[in-house]
């Protein structure tokens, strides 16, 4: 394991913080997203507001977001169905079977794809796995639900060995 396997591109306080603006100067035209903790509280299916207007200021700016979930269908559809969001379901990361399902779904540049997502183990791995760029960002609550509290044992582990190699993360309110 090399620890730039889990590095990510860029670290952002919240998915609700990338503004289209930036993602396309950076080359940014799709944006693959992890759903719990990052796009909604794992414990609140039901979103917020902000989450709301994230997504109608991509539709607007004709960036698609496409939600890549480890959970499975049912549980992906009932958190994003009332957001017009698409999704892949059992996405199974840190492997890239999720990520290159919906590139190849809706042909994706994967030079033009990020993954958004609050675990380096899962999220930034993948990605890492799949040749697309990384968003770092802080999960929405503090708890996890069962299955996430062993990755973030091993997170902070390699998280102290990214931050002794290129100093402590910086979350910032854009890429």
């Amino acid at each position: 394991m090399s620890i730039e396997d889990y590095r990510p591109d860029f670290v952002v306080e919240a998915v609700y913080d990338l503004k289209p603006d930036s993602l396309r100067r950076h080359g940014i035209e799709a944006v693959l997203v992890d759903l719990d903790n990052t796009l909604i509280a794992w414990n609140n299916p039901d979103g917020t507001p902000e989450l709301r207007q994230w997504l109608d200021d991509m539709t607007k700016a004709d960036i698609p977001v496409v939600v890549v979930s480890n959970n499975n269908h049912a549980r992906v559809k009932r958190a994003v169905e009332k957001f017009g969001v698409d999704f892949v379901s059992r996405a199974m990361k840190p492997f890239t079977r999720g990520i290159n399902k919906a590139i190849e779904r809706y042909g994706f540049n994967r030079e033009a794809t990020v993954m958004v997502g609050d675990q380096l183990m899962t999220d930034i791995r993948a990605s890492k796995r799949a040749g697309i760029r990384s968003i770092l960002v802080r999960p929405l609550v503090q708890s996890d639900a069962w299955n996430t509290k062993f990755n973030r044992a091993r997170e902070r582990r390699v998280l102290a060995q990214i931050e002794a190699k290129y100093g402590k993360l910086d979350y910032k309110k854009d890429i």
